[in-house]
């Protein structure tokens, strides 16, 4: 059954809730041997342990856009960009490899707290500028949520392990940031559908996708 409506109110997504899905992810993808690490993370051009780089970027590179005076005066923080390989992702931080995969989850749960420490202290009307349109500190940890989210899937996919999100997160950012997404299959489902990475025979594959981070009213 599909049911049209996130509420019109927003729900209120805090550092708790970064936390809470960097959490997740450690519960979800600790333990794993090395060596599966190299594998295909989903159906994604990347390793396992280069989608996991690419997480911990993206928190901490959220994080940083709140560290300036004035964030919407900056279209980005002019940091150096690099990758390991032509075809993986291009990042500002990398693991040690010599730390192993614990090591990198370390990383990510780092730069989760403090993106969920910064969101949380910073004055809730502040807008940072993002790609999809400028967002406020509510947005910007939906959409850390979100990456942490989907990209523990993705992993999970390559260890072959269930990565399938909390619902409870789900329909959080769902309801903040893809207010054009009916809900079907439960939150979880459309989640992973929204960000293009489930189908069914209602709902093709997105290929094409977008979140909505512009502030809107708050519950």
């Amino acid at each position: 059954m599909t049911h049209s409506a996130h509420p019109q109110t927003q729900v209120l997504v805090r550092g708790e809730h970064v936390r809470a899905a960097v959490a997740h992810c450690v519960a979800t993808l600790s333990g794993a041997p090395a060596p599966q690490w190299h594998a295909a993370a989903g159906q994604l051009e990347w390793t396992c342990w280069e989608t996991l780089e690419h997480l911990a970027d993206d928190l901490l590179t959220y994080a940083l856009r709140f560290g300036l005076a004035h964030p919407s005066g900056v279209p980005r923080v002019p940091l150096r960009i690099s990758t390991d390989r032509p075809q993986g992702p291009a990042n500002v931080i990398f693991g040690d490899e010599t730390a192993g995969p614990e090591g990198l989850l370390t990383v990510v749960e780092a730069c989760g707290g403090l993106l969920a420490t910064v969101v949380d202290s910073t004055d809730p009307t502040v807008l940072a500028p993002h790609v999809f349109g400028a967002s406020d500190p509510a947005g910007f940890a939906a959409m850390g949520v979100v990456e942490t989210l989907v990209h523990t899937h993705d992993i999970a996919r390559g260890l072959r392990r269930d990565g399938s999100p909390p619902e409870d997160l789900s329909s959080r950012v769902l309801t903040r940031l893809f207010p054009d997404v009916p809900l079907a299959d439960g939150a979880s489902a459309t989640l992973l559908w929204a960000t293009g990475r489930l189908e069914t025979p209602a709902r093709p594959r997105r290929k094409d996708w977008r979140w909505y981070g512009a502030p809107r009213s708050h519950q």
